[in-house]
């Protein structure tokens, strides 16, 4: 797959290049839900974060970086098979890894949770090294779910497979099996956080791991369904934006390599406020590739 074979139609993502040349972060979509299993809607995230991504400032106080002075690409989204997961799967390793070709560091806008094992396994390849922090309401550690071993509910099982190190540290999870939790705890991969807290736990979990690469993957379930009532399994207890900006405020001073933002589904929300917070998601995340 080269970049001419992304679908760059529709919107582009607030003080984007369609054109990769001297850039260092790459965006591009996934608009994939075939194996959701409680509200669909996540194939049209993609485009809803680029759509409000107008309302944006592009100036973030915080970071005191902006995206005008950033030099980031916007390619498109990939054209998937709808269907069985696999395909989409290998569909976005390819891209994932076109975008690393182009110098890129991936930035990927979902589309359902289990796109995430495609891309990590692309960016573990380059990074024996590499270690995965998910931002999420649920473990995602099941086997297999709903007859499918790809399946949102399998995501991070599926990573682990493919993550040399086999470090992923699971910050703030609050839903999932009890067999799930017995083995978040006993591998020492839950990492406390509470909402209005600081992000303490994770500065302290991340500390040993200073000098390596970091994939991160946002499912915006992590967020509390009063602020993202957008999404596909909203999980009452969750965390506001003061909560997001203290694990950026950690990783600001880690190598942040890849990245991708799953789960938001636009119509679930009418008042469109679940996509302004999930490109306000993206523009961090950008500016921390940047870096």
């Amino acid at each position: 797959m080269n970049h001419q074979e992304f679908n760059s139609d529709g919107s582009i993502f607030i003080c984007a290049s369609r054109d990769p040349k001297d850039c260092k972060v790459g965006i591009f979509g996934v608009p994939y839900d075939g194996t959701t299993s409680f509200r669909p809607g996540t194939r049209f995230g993609p485009q809803a974060i680029r759509e409000v991504s107008e309302g944006l400032e592009s100036y973030c106080p915080q970071l005191n970086l902006d995206l005008e002075e950033i030099a980031f690409a916007d390619l498109g989204s990939i054209e998937i098979p709808y269907g069985a997961p696999e395909p989409v799967l290998e569909k976005v390793k390819t891209a994932t890894e076109t975008m690393m070709e182009l110098g890129l560091n991936p930035l990927v806008l979902g589309g359902e949770h289990s796109i995430s094992a495609g891309a990590l396994t692309a960016v573990a390849e380059q990074y024996s090294n590499l270690i995965m922090l998910q931002l999420d309401a649920h473990a995602d550690l099941r086997n297999e779910w709903l007859g499918s071993s790809n399946n949102h509910a399998c995501v991070m099982r599926r990573c682990l497979e493919n993550l040399p190190s086999k470090k992923l540290l699971q910050l703030g999870i609050r839903s999932g099996t009890q067999k799930e939790f017995n083995e978040l705890r006993t591998q020492n991969r839950l990492v406390p956080h509470f909402p209005g807290s600081s992000a303490k736990s994770l500065q302290q979990a991340l500390r040993p791991y200073q000098d390596c690469p970091i994939y991160l993957t946002v499912d915006l379930d992590w967020f509390d369904p009063s602020v993202m009532p957008g999404t596909g399994t909203p999980e009452p207890g969750g965390f506001f934006w003061n909560d997001f900006a203290s694990v950026i405020e950690v990783l600001r001073q880690h190598h942040l390599v890849a990245a991708d933002v799953v789960e938001l589904a636009p119509h679930l929300d009418q008042s469109g406020s679940s996509s302004i917070l999930a490109a306000k998601v993206t523009r961090s995340l950008i500016m921390l590739l940047s870096q």
